[in-house]
């Protein structure tokens, strides 16, 4: 594998970059030394001049611009062919004629009717199946097997605590 050549332009940034972990450090150790004596913080190096940002011309800015604006056209271009449906192939709107909204009109009406009838024959059955079972019913024998199960529980032997039987031993 070539190793790459370092250029002047790699040195300087590689520079720079180690400049900025050193202000960095700087600057921690003065909050140490601060904390330590509680004085200002003072700095051992004075504060470096802020980075340039480096000036573009016009006439890049514009190559650069052009380029990204071909690029977007063609991206573009290649996404239009993959829509499924062209709008101007749209179907035409499907229009329904009188006879056919008539027997639409009907078949709702019919089916309306039919299901109102049901549901006012359904609250009369309950009704009248709820008197029916009000006459029928007795009380007495839910009572009576209620009472039967709580003397049965009086009567059942409550489990002693958990201690262990004496065994008797025979001492001789």
């Amino acid at each position: 594998m070539p190793t790459k050549k370092l250029t002047a332009e790699i040195l300087n940034a590689a520079i720079e970059g180690f400049e900025s972990q050193k202000r960095r450090i700087d600057a921690q150790i003065a909050e140490l030394r601060q904390m330590l004596e509680g004085g200002p913080a003072v700095t051992a190096a004075p504060a470096a001049p802020t980075k340039h940002r480096r000036k573009m011309s016009a006439a890049a800015r514009k190559r650069i611009g052009d380029a990204q604006r071909k690029r977007w056209a063609e991206s573009k271009k290649e996404s239009e062919p993959s829509s499924p449906v062209a709008p101007d192939a749209a179907k035409p709107k499907r229009k329904l004629s009188a006879a056919g909204k008539k027997a639409i009109v009907e078949a709702t009406k019919k089916r309306w009717a039919r299901v109102r009838a049901e549901a006012a024959k359904a609250q009369q059955a309950p009704a009248a199946k709820k008197a029916s079972k009000k006459t029928a019913t007795k009380k007495a024998p839910v009572k009576a097997s209620r009472k039967a199960a709580k003397k049965g529980a009086a009567k059942r032997p409550q489990k002693a605590a958990a201690t262990p039987p004496v065994i008797p031993v025979a001492t001789e």
